[in-house]
C-alpha cells in the first residue's frame, strides 16, 4: 500500500506524472456553495472546508488593489438572479472600450491599469501560509483574450480580430503588458512557493472554436510563448484554463508548453478522453473532468458516480498518472449537496 500523502504532495506529484495514494481532488464552487459546504461543516475559511472534506484544494494568492481602486478596467458588473433565489451571477453590462473605433481614442480617454494599482506586499506570507498547511500554491492569472472581451465586449471583439487588425493587435499587446508584468510581481514576490501559474484563456464555444487555430496564433500565439516562458524562468507550471469545444487545438495548446489542462467538457463535440491521455501521455496533467452543465446539478447520485468512473478510468487508470478530479469550472448553486459529496467520496474510494 502507498503511503498517505499531503494534500500538496499529491497535487504535485500529479502533474509530474507520479504516483498517488489516490486520486487528487481539487475544489472550484460559487461563493453561494462554498458558503453551504462551510456552513455544513462548520469551518469558516477555504482551509477549514479542505481540510474537513479532505479534499486536495490547490489554493490561490493575489495582489489586493489598493484604496480607491475599487474597479480595475471601468467594467461595470450586475448581479443576474438565478432561478428560485438561489443565488446570483455577475456579468459585465457594459465595456470601457466598446465606444471607441480608434487608437487615438483610446489612448485618450482609457487609463490602462499598472502595478503601481496593487499592494504585492503579503504575497510571500500567502504562499507560506498555505505550505504550511500542506496545500499546493497557485498564483498569476493570464487570460489575453477574456480580458479583450471584458473590455470590448464579444461581438466587437470578434469584429475586431476580423476586420481591424491594427486595433485588434494594439489592444492585445496592451492587455498583455498588464497581465504578464502582474504575474511577474506576483512570482517575484512568491519567492519560490507558487507552484503553478494560469496562462489561460477562452478559446471555446459550446460547439467549436470561437475563433480559427490560425487566427488564435496570429494573435496571442506570441504572447502564450513568452508567458509560458516566464512561467519556466520562475520554476512554475503552466495552468491552462479553456472553456469549451476545444479539442481541436489540443496540439497547439501543450506545443506552447501547457503543463495543466482544464476543465475537460470532455460531453462537447470533439473530446475523446482516451485517445488525448494517451496521445500525451506524460505530457499533460489534466484538472477537472466532471460534467457541471448537466450531471452535477440535474443528475442522480448514481450519474455522478458513474461519471466520476468515467473520467478515472480514461485519466488515472493504474498505468495513467497525471489526473486531478475537479469539476468543470465552479460547482454551481443549484447543484444538490449530496450530488457534491457523491462525487468526493466516491472517488476517493474509487481504484
Amino acid at each position: 500500500m502507498r503511503p498517505q500523502m499531503t494534500h500538496r504532495e499529491r497535487i504535485i506529484a500529479a502533474i509530474n506524472h507520479q504516483e498517488t495514494d489516490r486520486v487528487p481532488l481539487d475544489y472550484w464552487g460559487v461563493p453561494e456553495i462554498t458558503e453551504k459546504l462551510m456552513a455544513h461543516y462548520g469551518v469558516s475559511d477555504m482551509t477549514g472546508l479542505a481540510n474537513a472534506m479532505d479534499l486536495d484544494k490547490i489554493m490561490g494568492v493575489g495582489a489586493t488593489l489598493k484604496p480607491g481602486r475599487d474597479n480595475l478596467r471601468g467594467v461595470t458588473t450586475r448581479q443576474i438572479p438565478l432561478p428560485g433565489g438561489q443565488g446570483f451571477y455577475s456579468e459585465p453590462v457594459s465595456h470601457p472600450l466598446a465606444a471607441y473605433e480608434t487608437i487615438d481614442e483610446i489612448e485618450a480617454n482609457y487609463i490602462w491599469p499598472t502595478n503601481g494599482m496593487f499592494d504585492y506586499s503579503t504575497i510571500y506570507d500567502q504562499c507560506k501560509k498555505h505550505h504550511e498547511d500542506g496545500f499546493a500554491v497557485e498564483g498569476g492569472y493570464i487570460a489575453d483574450l477574456y480580458f479583450y472581451d471584458v473590455l470590448r465586449g464579444t461581438e466587437q471583439m470578434l469584429l475586431d480580430l476580423a476586420a481591424d487588425e491594427k486595433l485588434a493587435e494594439y489592444i492585445l499587446y496592451k492587455v498583455n503588458e498588464f497581465a504578464s508584468a502582474h504575474t511577474r510581481r506576483i512570482l517575484e514576490e512568491a519567492d519560490g512557493l507558487i507552484d503553478m501559474t494560469q496562462v489561460t484563456d477562452d478559446l471555446g464555444s459550446q460547439h467549436s472554436l470561437l475563433i480559427s487555430e490560425k487566427m488564435i496564433e496570429r494573435y496571442i500565439g506570441k504572447y502564450f510563448d513568452s508567458n509560458c516562458a516566464m512561467a519556466r524562468e520562475f520554476g512554475v507550471k503552466v495552468f491552462h484554463h479553456d472553456d469549451g469545444a476545444i479539442a481541436p487545438i489540443l496540439p497547439w495548446i501543450v506545443g506552447k508548453g501547457c503543463d495543466i489542462l482544464n476543465p475537460l467538457q470532455w460531453r462537447l463535440p470533439g473530446w475523446d478522453l482516451n485517445g488525448m491521455k494517451e496521445e500525451y501521455k506524460g505530457r499533460l496533467c489534466y484538472h477537472g473532468g466532471i460534467d457541471n452543465q448537466y450531471v452535477l446539478p440535474f443528475g442522480s447520485v448514481d450519474e455522478v458516480e458513474e461519471e466520476v468512473r468515467t473520467c478515472v478510468d480514461a485519466l488515472y487508470s493504474p498505468d495513467r498518472t497525471g489526473y486531478i478530479l475537479a469539476p468543470c469550472h465552479n460547482i454551481q448553486a443549484i447543484t444538490p449537496m449530496e450530488n457534491i459529496f457523491a462525487m468526493y467520496e466516491y472517488a476517493k474510494k474509487y481504484r
